[in-house]
């Protein structure tokens, strides 16, 4: 829609030199020149700007046709903006919107807008930047961008201020209990979100976690965490009457394998929010079981996801027993090395075979770094364990074909130390206390 002349009702159009009594002069310094012929009773009326360079007080050029001249000069990427934004003056607010055309237009659009001091079009830009979605880009730029522009942009901003920290829990809190719920298969795309923003939130990268873990989220998610584990106990022990007796069905496995990938993400959150000590004394408790129903998920000489998944799982157990995270009784720590090393011999080779199958994502390949993690741990639990625990340990590894992963040469080679000097050291050490004991 045109505005039109109050007096003859003729609409008044930019770039009609035989109404214009004002030429508009937008030059770059790349040599870019437009001569937009335009009306001083609109740009007074839309422009702060314009209404002071064509006041008296502000010295103006006459050009051809006795017009007034008003240049403005700008930077290359705001020339077509400057453009924009003379031909937003002409027509309706209602239109505004629709002219806009964009992100990225829009932006451009209120920068020069702001510079030029127009409140109807900076009124309108803010509202559309503050209604539609951006891409990250777009949000990128506006992050550089409105700060710099005070009071009248602060509304594009809004949703990207700091949330209150009780909202964050109360979020946090609810996509816990989601994520632990084990929800139907057709709900997994959901879960693992609701799971990885979880782990998002409380890690600790350029910045700091969303949140900070007090005893009310430790205990509610220790709980979260508790059911989780107490519905995979439940159908452990199923399944292992299941095989007793019967092959167990395709869905019980399945649900199995999700019940594993669970606790693997269970056990990272876990770790960050220090409460592993019930989920490392269930893994341990129910680790033979776990060892059985993996080992007789598929033939022996093969890998699955339920194999891969098991392992995967104990090595952030052993993690956490050898780094001391979660203290556990000499006899416990053997169950899990006596448990897991037969287990961990059998996959090596079948990891190391196994030719990555481009449709499957359900099998993982573990990395060098995983196998470096999960030998370095067992070798710290060994040397832990009473010596005589080492020793069987020790002459199993030495009689075993895979001899070479896990290579517990550094666990011998402080065995054998140790073992040599304890006469030496305990009968120092007697002697000591007796020295003390007579003094």
């Amino acid at each position: 829609m045109e505005l039109a002349d109050n007096e003859s009702k003729t609409p008044i159009k930019i770039g009609d030199r035989s109404t214009s009594d004002v030429v508009v002069r937008i030059r770059t310094q790349d040599g870019r020149d437009d001569w937009i012929y335009s009306h001083s009773e609109i740009l007074i009326s839309k422009s702060k700007y314009f209404a002071d360079r064509l006041s008296d007080d502000w010295p103006t050029c006459q050009i051809l046709d006795s017009r007034n001249c008003v240049e403005v000069n700008c930077e290359e990427r705001d020339f077509d903006y400057h453009i924009t934004v003379l031909r937003l003056f002409y027509i309706t607010s209602d239109m505004l919107v629709t002219d806009l055309c964009g992100v990225k237009n829009a932006l451009g659009t209120l920068r020069v807008a702001v510079e030029l001091g127009c409140p109807q079009i900076v009124s309108t830009c803010v509202g559309y930047l503050e209604a539609v979605p951006w891409e990250e880009s777009e949000e990128e730029e506006i992050l550089k961008i409105i700060p710099g522009m005070g009071s009248q942009a602060e509304p594009i901003l809004a949703r990207l201020q700091p949330v209150n920290p009780s909202a964050v829990v109360k979020i946090f809190l609810s996509a816990i209990r989601f994520a632990t719920s084990s929800p139907p298969s057709l709900m997994n795309d959901l879960k693992t979100s609701a799971q990885e923003q979880l782990e998002y939130m409380l890690t600790e990268d350029d910045d700091a976690p969303l949140l900070t873990a007090d005893d009310v989220i430790k205990f509610e998610a220790s709980q979260c965490v508790h059911r989780l584990l107490s519905r995979f106990v439940d159908l452990v022990k199923s399944l292992v009457c299941d095989f007793q007796e019967l092959v167990p069905e395709p869905r019980q496995m399945e649900l199995f394998l999700s019940y594993l990938t669970d606790l693997l993400w269970a056990s990272q959150i876990a770790a960050k929010l220090e409460i592993s000590r019930e989920f490392i004394h269930i893994w341990v408790d129910t680790s033979a079981n776990i060892v059985k129903i993996s080992e007789q998920s598929c033939p022996i000489d093969e890998l699955n996801g339920i194999k891969v998944k098991a392992l995967e799982v104990t090595t952030k157990v052993l993690e956490a027993i050898a780094y001391g995270t979660v203290v556990l009784p000499p006899l416990e720590r053997l169950q899990m090395v006596m448990t897991w090393l037969p287990y961990i011999r059998m996959m090596k080779p079948l990891t190391d075979s196994f030719s990555s199958d481009e449709d499957n994502n359900l099998l993982v390949k573990f990395d060098c770094e995983l196998w470096q993690s999960l030998e370095s741990s067992l070798v710290s639990i060994i040397l832990t364990l009473p010596s005589g625990d080492q020793a069987e340990i020790l002459r199993e590894w030495l009689d075993s074909k895979e001899i070479r992963y896990p290579d517990l040469t550094e666990a011998f080679e402080v065995w054998c130390y140790r073992s040599k000097v304890s006469k030496r050291r305990l009968a120092l050490l007697d002697g000591s206390h007796q020295s003390t004991s007579q003094v």
